[in-house]
């Protein structure tokens, strides 16, 4: 059987591990990639969405990343137990107009004993702010080890 690992039950080590291995992914704005570290029934809720199953989530994110350009994001362990984990996160987008936000939110996340997320549920809020007000600027792609976290950021 297939597995991703780390898998639970987490330590801070563990945790931490995948919560930077969902950032890394996130941020490569590959749907099909992304897609893959979710149980084939998967359940979200994400905003006022839905998704149920990788294919929907599939879906969802090629929707979300045609949407929110230049999309950056970090995401910050704030706890974990057993087989799950919350997270903090905010990321920077533009729209097709340019407009500039920082997406702020919280997930909670839980896992199978193979390591796949079986449950996702997301609550996020948009600020506008402006291009001169953005916090994220590596080159589109993986934020480097080197680049401040959420909380050193104040965000």
């Amino acid at each position: 059987m297939e597995t991703k690992p780390p898998l639970p039950p987490f330590n801070h080590e563990t945790a931490t591990q995948k919560v930077r291995m969902a950032e890394d992914a996130w941020n490569s704005r590959d749907p099909a990639r992304v897609s893959l570290v979710y149980t084939e029934d998967t359940h979200w809720r994400n905003r006022t969405q839905f998704p149920i199953g990788r294919e929907q989530v599939k879906e969802f994110l090629e929707t979300k990343w045609a949407k929110e350009l230049e999309y950056r994001l970090i995401k910050e362990l704030w706890a974990f137990h057993h087989n799950r984990i919350a997270v903090r996160f905010a990321y920077e987008w533009h729209d097709q107009a340019g407009q500039w936000y920082r997406s702020y939110g919280n997930e909670n996340w839980e896992f199978n004993d193979q390591g796949f997320m079986m449950n996702r549920f997301a609550s996020i809020n948009d600020l506008n702010i402006t291009a001169s007000e953005r916090k994220f600027h590596w080159p589109l792609g993986r934020r480097p080890d080197e680049h401040p976290s959420l909380s050193e950021l104040g965000c």
